[in-house]
């Protein structure tokens, strides 16, 4: 295992600049807005402010604030940051991200989970960060191999816990990290105290279900409304990654476009531009927007769509009212839920929308499990 820093070249940062400048715009009438895709005007502003305006260098320094590791597990590279509390009881944890994302996610928890002490919190919360790069995301670099859906993922995290030393730790994730920490604790039951997640996908009834309360059928409508417009991206990735990785690795905007999409459909709180940014930039830098992709196709043909996780440990869901499909709790199969918060506001980016409402979810939980 090897000590890694984040050291994008002078020549990509100014490759970049030079190919937004000349980025070829489609027509873009007027009248289109978001229910058609990324409109024009909202692409073209971020693009400026990526030219001529975004301070790469200024995130790279904080990410490489974070000391990082580099090591290798079936045969692909995994990169992570490793922030160890001050405290010595600390208790570890793996924090899993999901797609359009990187560690970047955490850049506002990983300092009230790690050090509470000198955020105003409890030291007795504190938590030994692992933020790993999920296999072909980010710094982890394009996969050179194929196969790494959730389950195998999970798998890989565990071996990588187990080298930073950590044999009793905990799991927290959103979107494929949630999936992904769901894995780890039905992998590894032994080892893992419990599991935190701000997403459950696949708890969700049907509108016309009998005996669903309001709240209910408002969650089973959404989770309908979001299959039939908000899920072309899944339709794609799933089945033909590879096409869509050509556009992506070669066009800036076209990376832009594809991340800044997400970022306005699925947040409920703001997350600045300048983070949107960095979302789009690491894959960039990387050349990881197609294999980032190719999860979805992973999770497929490893016959995981509508296949419940069984977890056996302590399970704390935090649901965030504008995630994708919030979830009905009496609908999570397999789960020793012992906790489950409905929070006031905040979507599916929850580090970035709301870290201190995650932050405090996740130290309440794993509280009684130390």
């Amino acid at each position: 295992m090897d000590a890694y820093r984040i050291e994008v070249p002078d020549s990509a940062i100014a490759d970049l600049r030079d190919r937004l400048g000349r980025t070829r715009w489609p027509l873009d009438p007027a009248s289109l807005g978001w229910d058609r895709g990324a409109p024009l005007h909202h692409v073209r502003a971020l693009a400026e402010r990526w030219r001529d305006g975004y301070d790469w260098r200024a995130w790279e320094a904080r990410l490489n604030a974070w000391p990082q590791v580099m090591t290798e597990i079936d045969g692909t590279p995994i990169h992570a940051a490793h922030v160890r509390s001050p405290e010595p009881e600390a208790l570890p944890l793996v924090l899993s991200h999901g797609w359009p994302g990187s560690i970047a996610e955490f850049l506002d928890v990983a300092g009230p989970l790690s050090d509470p002490r000198a955020h105003g919190g409890d030291p007795a919360d504190a938590f030994h960060v692992v933020m790993p790069s999920l296999p072909g995301f980010g710094f982890s670099g394009p996969a050179p191999t194929t196969g790494w859906s959730p389950r195998r993922i999970a798998e890989a995290f565990g071996v990588l816990m187990e080298r930073l030393g950590y044999e009793r730790y905990g799991a927290q994730g959103g979107d494929w990290g949630s999936a992904i920490s769901r894995w780890i604790g039905a992998t590894y039951p032994e080892r893992v105290v419990g599991v935190h997640v701000n997403m459950l996908s696949g708890a969700s009834p049907r509108p016309d279900e009998e005996g669903l309360t309001d709240e209910e059928r408002t969650r089973a409508e959404q989770a309908r409304d979001f299959a039939t417009h908000g899920s072309g991206y899944y339709a794609l990735q799933s089945t033909k990654p590879q096409t869509l990785a050509y556009a992506l690795t070669d066009s800036p905007v076209g990376q832009l476009a594809w991340v800044a999409e997400k970022y306005e459909a699925w947040t409920d709180s703001p997350v600045e531009p300048d983070a949107v940014l960095t979302q789009a930039s690491i894959p960039w830098f990387t050349q990881t927007a197609g294999s980032s992709a190719q999860i979805y196709l992973e999770h497929v043909r490893a016959g995981g769509r509508g296949t419940a996780i069984e977890v056996s440990v302590p399970v704390g869901v935090a649901v965030f009212p504008r995630d994708l499909t919030p979830p009905v709790r009496r609908y999570a199969k397999g789960l020793n839920i012992v906790r489950w918060t409905e929070m006031p506001r905040g979507g599916h980016f929850a580090a970035m929308e709301e870290p201190e409402l995650l932050v405090e979810d996740v130290r309440a939980f794993f509280r009684p499990l130390r």
